[in-house]
């Protein structure tokens, strides 16, 4: 594998689901699960948390008070604008940082500000000054700055630092740069400006995490990111891909790994968006193995179609049983049930999965009942243990069925979802291995914004088709 460029200096991570994570379509999370959140950055290891900006609402100010006075290891931020009142209220917070950011770009400047970049940089300078005056550590966000002037750039820049910020953002805000461009970006300011310098990349044509990455590269310390990548529009780099690419990668330390799962799952309850299948690292499908050529490769050796090891962040790999599937799969599939076949069995069950063309995997227990019909033997007892229940939603009258019909549809342990008539408005039906994974599912079901309650029925015996048409 051919080496990246070094990363030579520490790399802190800032984490700002609370503020940049929560201006995401249809986020908006409460007190109580923004200080959970908060908690659960603090333990996985994140350095920075940007809590918000307090000047947004009165619920936005009580939490960054609550986060800021949480006793956390990590440095909690309030976000505002370079306006005296905006910094006052953040004073109020009790944080022990404020991000001051303000547009610089000439869109900004004439469109937003209506100010030129005389006016600009005076503005700046007050309000970092008076965060300053106040005890406060200072970061200067220059916003646009991918598409500000280099010239107008370095200056207000210079002056950020002379007025007392200590860091500089340097944020790519509508994600139209790239890495070359990034990297040499990065790299000039570092010889023009002296002070510590953050990325902070959006992911509007998919480039958020390389350039996060160039810019480290070029002697950027500090990387934002949020959970499951959220923000405006596209997003920002995300937690779990920027963490994995500096260790793998870079030999990087950043945060516990193997937690990753964890808060990307919290995240995802509470925001009520889930997480896409194929997303990398902590997605369900992340180290699944569909063809049968990958399968093979993999049971033989991990390494043909893993370029990590799942366990580095808390997962396992899921060998998938469907029509791609070969011998290799399905024999070790059951040898895991404790199903031992010969190879004439085995090429029976293989042929029995192919003619199943409209299943797009099957389950242990599936695999079991074709075992037994290639095989005439009986092996139901070593269906392995799992709870299955059927849940009922009601959905509030004046939201679409099907936009919480398809949130749920792809919720870790739901099988199968149906808009029905009556009472309820959606059923589903779900499988878990522990009773606190069910009750976690159902968890994340009640906070999805629009539904009304749950009712949840176990099911206590299954009976499926003969003739093969359903069940399966």
């Amino acid at each position: 594998m051919k080496a990246c460029r070094g990363i030579q200096h520490r790399v802190m991570i800032l984490d700002s689901t609370l503020r940049e994570g929560e201006q995401t379509a249809g986020v908006a999370f409460r007190i109580d699960e923004k200080v959970e959140i908060a908690r659960k950055l603090d333990e996985v290891g994140v350095k920075m948390i940007e809590a918000g900006d307090p000047n947004v609402s009165q619920d936005v100010r009580e939490a960054v008070k609550r986060i800021a006075n949480d006793g956390l290891k990590a440095e909690v931020l309030a976000h505002c604008r370079a306006i005296i009142e905006d910094i006052d209220t953040a004073i109020s917070c009790d944080i022990p940082r404020v991000a001051i950011f303000l547009g610089t770009s000439d869109t900004h400047l004439t469109y937003k500000l209506r100010r030129d970049g005389k006016k600009a940089i005076e503005m700046a300078v007050k309000a970092i000054e008076h965060a300053r005056s106040s005890g406060l550590k200072v970061r200067f966000t220059a916003e646009d700055a991918t598409r500000t002037d280099y010239g107008f750039l370095v200056q207000i820049c210079r002056a950020a630092v002379e007025a007392g910020a200590d860091r500089i953002s340097v944020p790519d805000t509508v994600g139209v740069t790239t890495p070359e461009l990034i990297r040499d970006l990065f790299r000039n300011l570092k010889r023009e400006v002296r002070a510590e310098f953050d990325a902070h990349c959006h992911n509007d044509m998919g480039l958020a995490l390389a350039n996060t990455l160039a810019a480290l590269e070029s002697g950027a310390t500090v990387a934002h990111v949020t959970v499951n990548g959220l923000g405006e529009r596209a997003g920002i780099t995300s937690l779990s891909e920027l963490a994995v690419a500096l260790k793998m990668r870079y030999g990087v330390e950043t945060v516990k790994l193997a937690e990753l799962p964890a808060v990307s799952l919290l995240v995802e309850k509470y925001s009520g968006l889930a997480l896409s299948a194929n997303a990398p690292i902590v997605g369900d499908n992340a180290f699944s193995h569909k063809a049968g050529v990958h399968t093979a490769g993999v049971l033989a050796n991990p390494r043909t179609y893993e370029g990590f090891p799942p366990e580095l962040v808390g997962r396992h790999r899921e060998i998938i049983i469907s029509k791609y599937a070969g011998t290799h799969a399905v024999r070790a599939r059951l040898e895991r049930l404790g199903i031992s076949l010969s190879d004439d069995q085995i090429l029976s069950v293989v042929e029995k999965i192919k003619e199943r063309t409209e299943v797009g995997s099957f389950r242990d227990p599936d695999l079991i009942e074709l075992a037994e019909k290639s095989t005439g033997l009986n092996f139901s007892a070593q269906i392995p243990q799992y709870t299955e229940a059927l849940v009922f939603v009601k959905c509030e009258s004046n939201v679409h069925t099907s936009s919480i019909a398809r949130k749920i549809r792809v919720m870790r342990g739901v099988n199968r979802v149906y808009e029905i008539s009556g009472d309820y408005d959606v059923e589903l039906s779900l499988t878990a291995s522990t009773t606190p994974e069910l009750n976690d599912c159902l968890e994340r079901i009640r906070t999805i914004d629009g539904v009304v309650s749950t009712n949840t029925r176990l099911v206590l015996k299954k009976f499926e088709n003969k003739e093969g048409s359903g069940g399966v």
